[in-house]
């Protein structure tokens, strides 16, 4: 048996966790310890998605919690070490691009671990964002190297990897969307919100650069407070930006508008619910601009660079300026635009990514039968 810690550590992992445990299960080559680092603490929202998502419950919780970026990695590692001393795993995967998948990375290699990266090789090339930096050297320190889309061979050629242990497989987040579209279409959310299918869009914001300064995050608002008077908003606010806003003139501008919809952060299958019936979107997250592209829905991405940059060349979303002219430029085009006709469904993009994980790992385990290696891990 292959035996693979698999480690989830914030909510977007959530969802790329779930596929790979139920493909490790379903190979039946793999011996599974899942931890949680608690890098996202809200336990009522993770216990929701591990539930929605059929996750089995986390083995081991590394309870870390909030904290500087400095602290959140140093903490995650003292705590993390030990749970692969003892588990004596023989690989470590890890998983998108949060302090928890850097932290845990770097434990594994340092214990002579064999590690493994999915989502390998995404680059913004704005090295402001934490996430650019955990990239670029989970990337650095792997064995193996999974990836999404073409830009990421491009980019991990262009940075010296050795192509031998890069692998396009597809996308783990897409995996679970196909999986839970059809239990996503049966929630009642649209019904309790008194929200009609494609007359309404979802707004998604917790970036830094856009909601810890507040003059970019008005100009947002400002394009916000003109588009809610023809098309209502559902904004699930993230905690972040709430606390960030909290007795601010923002807060009262936001609450103000009677055509917006705040709300608590949903579960999975009410958000998925959401997207699949709405008109548009507005985001700053990287997995919606794919989740979007898959689904056909037109995607705002209010960014000033996306490291997904195939949900642009083959799918719906586009780059939009941090301006109040330039968001409502944006959705006016969009408005004027059958978006949903064009997209395209990027290649393996199919449902099937965490299979040909499963398969790659299997396939490398037998044929370097690991000799020195005792220790590897799996890092969502």
């Amino acid at each position: 048996m292959i035996k693979i810690i698999c480690v989830c550590g914030a909510r977007p992992n959530f969802m790329k966790i779930a596929p790979v445990m139920q493909a490790f299960e379903a190979n039946g080559n793999f011996h599974t310890l899942l931890v949680h680092t608690g890098q996202h603490y809200d336990e009522n929202m993770s216990r929701l998605f591990f539930d929605e998502l059929e996750i089995p419950k986390p083995d081991i919780n590394l309870e870390v919690g909030s904290g500087s970026h400095s602290y959140q990695t140093a903490e995650i590692m003292k705590r993390f070490e030990p749970v692969v001393l003892d588990f004596k795993p023989d690989y470590v995967l890890v998983v998108g691009d949060v302090n928890s998948t850097i932290a845990c990375g770097l434990v594994a290699v340092k214990l002579g671990v064999k590690l493994i990266h999915v989502e390998a090789g995404l680059r913004s090339f704005d090295r402001t964002m934490p996430e650019e930096i955990n990239r670029i050297l989970t990337d650095a320190i792997s064995d193996l190297l999974f990836v999404t889309e073409q830009s990421g061979i491009d980019n991990l050629r262009n940075e010296g990897i050795d192509s031998n242990k890069v692998h396009l497989v597809g996308n783990v987040m897409i995996d679970t969307l196909m999986t839970n579209r059809e239990k996503a279409k049966k929630s009642d959310v649209l019904e309790q919100l008194g929200l009609e299918p494609r007359n309404y869009g979802v707004i998604t914001l917790h970036r830094p650069s856009n909601v810890d300064d507040m003059e970019r995050f008005g100009e947002i608002v400002g394009a916000f407070e003109e588009i809610e008077k023809e098309t209502k908003l559902v904004f699930p606010i993230h905690p972040r930006t709430r606390n960030n806003i909290k007795g601010t003139k923002l807060e009262e501008r936001i609450k103000a508008m009677e055509n917006l919809l705040l709300l608590e952060p949903v579960g999975y299958l009410d958000f998925l619910c959401l997207m699949i019936n709405a008109a548009l979107i507005f985001t700053d997250s990287g997995g919606i601009q794919e989740e979007t592209t898959i689904l056909g829905i037109p995607c705002m991405t209010l960014r000033e660079s996306t490291e997904r940059p195939i949900t642009i060349t083959d799918g719906t979303n586009r780059l939009v300026h941090i301006t109040t002219e330039d968001i409502l430029k944006n959705y006016h085009q969009i408005k004027n635009d059958d978006v949903r006709t064009t997209a395209g469904v990027p290649n393996f993009w199919d449902g099937k990514a965490a299979e040909r994980i499963a398969k790659t790992i299997k396939d490398d385990y037998s044929k370097n039968n690991f000799g020195q290696y005792k220790n590897c891990l799996i890092l969502f």
